[in-house]
């Protein structure tokens, strides 16, 4: 499979034409090599508009919504960022010039993906989701769905630092952009989507008399 013309395709028919219109990020889009991001056996399906397995319940973001939430982040060369669940993402903010951490509970994700990562000069730390490792960050953004408003993730960022992902409570979420002030933090709603959801995030029932 010519996996370089498939990148193009990606590239022009799923994020260009989805308002995704940062050169960079483009150019990030273009460069990093997505097949290298999911399990050997669906390397086919990495430039399809699907979200193919990377190890466990992890799955790479479609290209078009992992386009227009970046796009939201306006990443800039010499940030500091903090990618949950998604090392493919954590792959093209290191390519835009970032300092990147990419974490994961699931510690098969970098045994798959580890190489390609350290390529890219990305650092990795497998620990919980709920409890993300370092701290003033400007930007944190998981290529999976979270069930509700994580707050843990927002202490992690400085003020003025910027979160984007996907709330999902239902069959469809709504990708969001938090921004952190010194007086608390904003949100603004950006557009569908349905990635998979955090199971370890869902908090567990809580059962009254």
């Amino acid at each position: 499979m010519d996996f370089a013309a498939a990148r193009k395709v990606m590239l022009d028919s799923q994020i260009r034409v989805n308002d995704v219109t940062d050169r960079d990020l483009q150019a990030a889009f273009g460069a990093v090599e997505r097949e290298r991001f999911c399990a050997p056996d669906r390397a086919f399906s990495a430039y399809a508009d699907v979200q193919p397995e990377v190890a466990g319940e992890r799955r790479l973001m479609l290209p078009r919504d992992l386009g227009k939430l970046m796009q939201a982040l306006d990443a800039r060369a010499g940030e500091k960022a903090l990618v949950l669940a998604g090392p493919y993402a954590a792959a093209v903010l290191a390519r835009m010039g970032l300092t990147v951490t990419a974490q994961d509970s699931d510690g098969a994700v970098f045994e798959l993906t580890g190489e390609a990562l350290a390529e890219e000069g990305v650092a990795t730390v497998v620990a919980p989701l709920n409890q993300p490792q370092g701290e003033s960050y400007d930007l944190i953004v998981s290529e999976a769905a979270v069930p509700a408003r994580p707050e843990a993730w927002l202490a992690a960022l400085r003020p003025g630092g910027r979160l984007a992902v996907v709330e999902r409570s239902g069959p469809i979420g709504k990708a969001v952009l938090y921004v952190r002030g010194r007086e608390g933090v904003s949100r603004r709603e950006l557009f569908d989507a349905s990635p998979a959801v955090l199971t370890e995030l869902i908090p567990e029932p809580a059962f009254t008399l």
